[in-house]
């Protein structure tokens, strides 16, 4: 069987007066909610018998169906073999391993990829529309920058696995007066510079912890020891 409501507390709501019909049975939660929860329901499903598999659903409505949209799952690999037929039928099943906390975990971190990804599009949308260019022009530019930092973003998640972050293309410091041009041009539009000016407090931070001359992926290590930590 495959839930999807408004959250975990609902889908023990609905299955505890039913818990006896459905030992031996399969379940796949695709509610959003915490790692934490899942876990809680993995272990919930598995006290009484049922087969567990947790999930993500990685679009909006409109794009359930479609094999180009993630559904990704973490949990029973058992369960995942028996009902990815049925699955694929929803888009394109991604299992993640054996920890059923796993996939809310990702669909967090995907999200907030999407949300800075899009914002900082709005944000530059905005800077450039100050000057009457309009969206649908600036946007195909966009997207095609875009393709070049998937390119960078490739080669810092090496360099983070390794926790070694040579300044051999771009580095904190060359960021840090880069983002000066954006806030300057912003600022000069009225154009809100919420966004950038955390960020180059990021980035500030990561200068003053030493990593003026690293790439820009050493960022994370400030953001793992968030300040004040």
């Amino acid at each position: 069987m495959i839930a999807c409501v408004l959250d975990y507390d609902a889908v023990r709501g609905v299955l505890e007066p039913v818990t006896g019909s459905l030992e031996g049975r399969h379940l796949v939660n695709l509610t959003s909610g915490s790692p934490e929860q899942a876990r809680e329901m993995d272990a919930w499903a598995r006290s009484h018998g049922i087969g567990y598999l947790d999930g993500a659903i990685m679009t909006t409505p409109p794009g359930v169906g479609s094999q180009d949209m993630m559904f990704l799952y973490s949990g029973s690999e058992e369960v995942f073999q028996a009902r990815r037929e049925v699955l694929s039928v929803l888009g394109d099943p991604l299992h993640l391993g054996e920890d059923p906390g796993v996939a809310s975990l990702y669909d967090a971190a995907l999200l907030g990829l999407m949300w800075a990804t899009m914002t900082g599009w709005l944000h530059g949308t905005a800077v450039v529309g100050a000057d009457k260019v309009e969206a649908t022009a600036y946007t195909p530019i966009a997207l095609r920058w875009l393709g070049a930092v998937a390119h960078f973003i490739t080669t810092y998640a090496a360099q983070v696995d390794e926790g070694r972050y040579p300044g051999d293309d771009a580095t904190v410091d060359v960021q840090i007066a880069a983002i000066e041009h954006l806030i300057h041009a912003a600022h000069e539009r009225g154009v809100d510079n919420s966004l950038p000016e955390l960020l180059r407090s990021t980035m500030l931070r990561a200068r003053a912890a030493g990593h003026g001359s690293d790439s820009y992926g050493s960022i994370i290590e400030v953001l793992r020891r968030p300040a004040g930590n």
